[in-house]
């Protein structure tokens, strides 16, 4: 099928995109994916409009039969499993055939050595919030991948979110702030409701004030030409309690505190690429 779309492990990551893609338009007919446990195959098949979902359990060779006729292939399984998957699939791909990771930590260079010679390869890395059609996806294109190929994989992604174009040396610095992100701010909002409850508050009214509060500033942030510097300015009045907030978190460091876990997340990534190579 030539704009078959195969999705080899069905995560979490992986549902996200393909759910962005239903949405966004695409023919279920059009989609393949793989798990492991049939139960979870047919939940797939009946939460996306009957798109084709084959378990391992009883289909042993699912990747091989999904990845074949595919127009792109999109690996979805833990950075350990990326290379084997490749190995395992190479017989079954077209030449043309664009094959897709969102594994984490995974070169390029890694995935065209588990491939055929000449295949078009695109690292990519999505975050959580693609669940909810506003993810934020980093592709970088492979030696092999032509412009025309990038732009197809790009339309793929478009249903889960923002994509952006990145050159892979850049990849880790993404993912330590796009892709590690989205926990950043749940923990803000777990920090914030802990102070909630030293102030006093009760814990469930705490954990809503602060989890409705982070999840509105979100939206604020996402319309368009939205500016964070200008968003916290317009609500930090002169001599107020906010400025007097923002003050603390300048004095005890806290811009400083999240690019020092930003750099450990980004060289966490490089040694972990390090140890798969």
């Amino acid at each position: 099928m030539r704009n078959r779309i195969a999705f080899l492990g069905c995560g979490s990551m992986n549902e996200a995109i393909l759910s962005g893609l239903v949405n966004a338009g695409t023919d279920p007919a059009d989609i393949v994916a793989t798990v492991r446990r049939a139960e979870r195959a047919a939940e797939l098949a009946v939460r996306h409009h009957g798109i084709t979902a084959i378990a391992g359990e009883e289909e042993p060779d699912n990747n091989k039969q999904a990845a074949k006729g595919s127009a792109v292939v999109i690996l979805g399984v833990k950075p350990v499993g990326i290379q084997d998957l490749a190995r395992e699939i190479s017989s079954s791909l077209s030449p043309t055939t664009i094959v897709v990771s969102v594994a984490a930590a995974v070169s390029l260079a890694q995935l065209e050595a588990a491939l055929p010679a000449g295949q078009p390869v695109i690292r990519s890395m999505p975050n959580t919030p693609a669940k909810l059609g506003r993810g934020v996806i980093s592709v970088s294109a492979g030696s092999n991948c032509t412009p025309e190929q990038l732009k197809q994989a790009k339309d793929v992604f478009r249903g889960a979110g923002t994509v952006v174009e990145v050159p892979e040396e850049q990849v880790d610095a993404v993912s330590a702030i796009s892709g590690s992100g989205p926990a950043y701010a749940f923990y803000l909002a777990e920090a914030m409701a802990a102070a909630g409850v030293e102030l006093g508050l009760d814990p469930e009214l705490s954990i809503l004030l602060a989890r409705e509060t982070v999840a509105g500033a979100g939206l604020m942030l996402a319309e368009p030409g939205a500016d964070p510097a200008a968003l916290r300015k317009a609500v930090t009045s002169p001599k107020g309690t906010t400025e007097a907030a923002i003050a603390t978190f300048d004095e005890q460091g806290l811009p400083a505190i999240i690019t020092a876990g930003a750099r450990a997340a980004t060289a966490r990534a490089a040694e972990i690429t390090r140890q798969l190579g």
